[in-house]
């Protein structure tokens, strides 16, 4: 019994075309239709049954999504087999066409192919081929997928898996057959030498990716962990000598996103001639954690906080990202110093999540709708001043200017948030590592209990913190009575720890859930154009103007709580701030 019953039967008319549009299209080159026109005179038509149909469908292990708002073949415009839609097909004969007909399943399969380019790097070695391996141990990664490195270091395929083998492991519960899912990793994993701007050498890359992908449906994505200056070269060369011929081609490209306005819209026209907007995946490895995704969540299926969501019930909030002294390794400190904490956290990371969090409700939860009130929260920005940023420098930093640790005041001119700050706080050599969201409310108006409080009422503000680093958390600070004879206040968390709460298997990483969006063609997270244009343009003027009065950062002590001045900042805009950091 084959997966569907089928009768042939004779037929006065039919086109030449219209299997071609259901079947393989190895089935049928476009150089023999001339042949078949002339010499098969007879049609055949194609029959389905449906009959125990269910019984007979095959059970795929993985199924890619067609993306980009193209048709699942992208190049040809070859549709997807869809029986069901096509109960009654003809098509002219062709002596020996049968022999395949049953093997059409099989070859029309998609495999994905995934490049690192870069993959001789830090952020590879580190990062990158570790996600993938995390996302094939918990069985996320089609059944038919190749991965290729590609990096102007001369290494053969054997010395890429004994480079990344150092940095495979297994999360804690997840022990069994560790060893037998690397060795099954690393012999899907090849390597291919050459420049990121030769065509030659991505032409050359392209043959060993269709030696693996062996006729399938291919789609390829390509991880660009490059420096900004060859990002438009390597883009231009797989585009033009290495992209998919018969499904989709998608590209990721690690930030920065440019340096200013000017130099991201530059950056983004140069690659857009040659990738629509839908191939290209800005990643933000921060924007898509756990919990900032449950930010939409806590926001719009919640009927206790929505109506506290304004100005008239919060007063300030904070947005701060952290990082200690441990936390600086090689590669990213030359980042740092380069475009600043300004470029690379604030405008990217922190106005990102300040954009989730103001934003009105969407129309649905379609990543575009999300997108468009994201970006009209962004043009409702104020430029950032100089007077509202403080900048400061760890003592012992290599580089005289170059601050390690930025604040700045943003203020949302709409009715929802007219005249509530919003603090951003970045910096590195600090005392902790912390990622979180401080949201404090206002005081209440004629409180009975001010002689129990005391004078200071900041102290017992109502407070909600969203924590994505360390320990992913969301708590509420209250007041309430102290147990006991006599009326004693004292402030009490409502929390919620999330690893008291998760699956043994634990909280997928943030670069996982990024790259399974990528190759699921989820674009929820990612940024798009606009949005980008819009975040630069709250902080480009500041940026010039750094640069133009070269000012000079104030020094504060690794391994501290950072500047002395952000608490002046804090105080001027009435922000009651403490050492979180």
């Amino acid at each position: 019994m084959t997966e569907f019953d089928m009768a042939i039967c004779s037929s006065p008319c039919s086109s030449s075309s219209s299997l071609k549009r259901f079947l393989s299209p190895s089935l049928f080159n476009d150089h023999d239709h001339d042949h078949q026109e002339t010499s098969l005179p007879r049609r055949i038509c194609i029959m389905k049954w449906d009959s125990d149909e269910k019984n007979h469908q095959r059970k795929k292990h993985f199924e890619l999504k067609a993306s980009n708002l193209q048709p699942f073949n992208a190049v040809t415009g070859v549709s997807p087999v869809d029986f069901s839609a096509a109960e009654h097909v003809e098509v002219p004969a062709k002596e020996g066409c049968f022999d395949h007909i049953f093997d059409i399943d099989e070859k029309s399969e998609s495999t994905l192919s995934i490049v690192v380019v870069g993959a001789s790097g830090d952020l590879a070695s580190t990062k990158i081929f570790r996600t993938l391996f995390a996302l094939f141990y918990e069985d996320r990664l089609p059944e038919n997928f190749t991965i290729f490195g590609y990096a102007r270091t001369v290494m053969t395929s054997e010395e890429l898996r004994n480079l990344i083998s150092r940095t495979l492991t297994c999360r804690i519960g997840q022990r069994e057959k560790c060893n037998d899912k690397i060795e099954r990793f690393l012999g899907r994993c090849f390597y291919h030498s050459g420049q990121y701007s030769s065509e030659e050498h991505f032409f050359e890359l392209d043959s060993k990716l269709k030696e693996k992908e062996v006729g399938r449906l291919s789609n390829r994505l390509f991880y660009l962990a490059i420096p900004p200056n060859v990002t438009v070269d390597a883009v231009r060369c797989a585009r033009r000598r290495a992209s998919s011929e018969n499904g989709w081609t998608r590209v990721i490209v690690e930030k920065p996103f440019g340096q200013d306005l000017d130099s991201s819209r530059e950056l983004t026209r140069d690659i857009k001639q040659y990738l629509s907007e839908d191939q290209i995946f800005r990643i933000d490895h921060h924007l898509n954690e756990e919990l900032i995704d449950n930010l939409l969540v806590l926001r719009f299926s919640n009927l206790v906080f929505e109506p506290l969501w304004s100005r008239n019930y919060i007063r300030n909030v904070q947005f701060i990202f952290s990082q200690d002294s441990r936390t600086d390794i090689q590669g990213r400190l030359v980042q740092f110093d380069d475009y600043g904490f300004i470029r690379d956290v604030m405008q990217n990371h922190l106005l990102q999540l300040l954009a989730l969090f103001t934003m009105e409700t969407p129309v649905s939860l379609d990543p575009e709708d999300i997108k468009n009130e994201k970006v009209k929260v962004l043009r409702s920005m104020r430029p950032v001043k100089l007077e509202d940023v403080v900048l400061g420098q760890y003592k012992g930093h290599i580089d005289n200017i170059a601050p390690t640790f930025t604040a700045a005041t943003a203020f949302v001119d709409n009715s929802r948030w007219d005249g509530v700050p919003f603090m951003l706080i970045a910096g590195k050599g600090l005392q902790s590592n912390r990622i979180e969201i401080r949201v404090q409310f206002r005081h209440v108006p004629g409180n009975l209990y001010n002689r129990k409080l005391g004078t200071d009422l900041d102290k017992t503000t109502n407070e909600l913190v969203i924590r994505v680093l360390p320990d992913e958390a969301m708590y509420l600070k209250i007041n309430s009575k102290v147990p006991g004879l006599g009326l004693r206040l004292d402030q009490t968390d409502l929390n919620l720890l999330y690893k008291s709460r998760c699956t043994p298997k634990g909280i997928p990483d943030a670069c996982e859930r990024k790259l399974l969006d990528e190759i699921e063609g989820d674009r929820r997270s990612f940024v798009r154009s606009d949005e980008l244009y819009a975040a630069y343009e709250v902080f480009s003027p500041l940026l010039k103007e750094l640069e133009r009065k070269k000012v000079a950062p104030e020094l504060y002590s690794c391994g501290s709580t950072g500047p002395v001045g952000v608490h002046y900042l804090a105080a001027k805009h009435n922000v009651h701030y403490k050492d979180y950091l």
